[in-house]
């Protein structure tokens, strides 16, 4: 029997494979922010708060930057992923899970709302997808881990597309 905490992230993994093949970073943001919602709640539900955390201010991040992505906003975030770090560090979580999760936020961040390009942000993606990977194998998310290696998978894959539909419209 599958529990609560791997349905919604077998429902993050599902969502999130959609949100890397948008052709707009807008609709990207969206389908995103609804994958990471779900993930937030599976990383709350294994006791992973930084998990938890990072997603949700994911989720928040994701939607204010449909329409704000300026420096305030950037940095904004990028402040509020080191005061929640720094509140985990006077918790006695391991500390190396906590730099992996909020590393892989703040590039996370600086991708999705410097970044308007979809190409641009797969690339960026990649690292922090890394991380992420990393971060759910410590904290033994079964749902966590497969939601990075299919993104791992889906991101790979469409940047191999993008790159092969570009050299198939170059001029011989």
């Amino acid at each position: 029997m599958i529990s609560i905490a791997e349905l919604f992230g077998l429902f993050a993994l599902i969502a999130n494979f959609i949100a890397y093949r948008q052709s707009t970073a807008n609709r990207y943001r969206i389908v995103s922010a609804c994958a990471l919602g779900a993930l937030s709640l599976h990383f709350f539900m294994l006791g992973a708060i930084a998990g938890c955390v990072v997603t949700a201010i994911a989720v928040v991040r994701n939607i204010i930057a449909l329409r704000w992505r300026g420096p305030l906003v950037l940095w904004g975030f990028v402040l509020v992923n080191f005061v929640f770090l720094g509140w985990e560090l006077t918790t006695d979580a391991p500390i190396v899970p906590l730099l992996v999760a909020y590393t892989s936020s703040i590039i996370f961040t600086v991708g999705s709302i410097v970044l308007n390009d979809p190409h641009r942000i797969r690339q960026w993606f990649l690292l922090a997808e890394l991380l992420g990977l990393a971060y759910a194998i410590m904290v033994g998310s079964v749902s966590g881990t497969v939601f990075n290696i299919v993104n791992l998978t889906s991101i790979v894959l469409k940047l191999l597309q993008d790159h092969r539909r570009g050299r198939l419209s170059e001029p011989n």
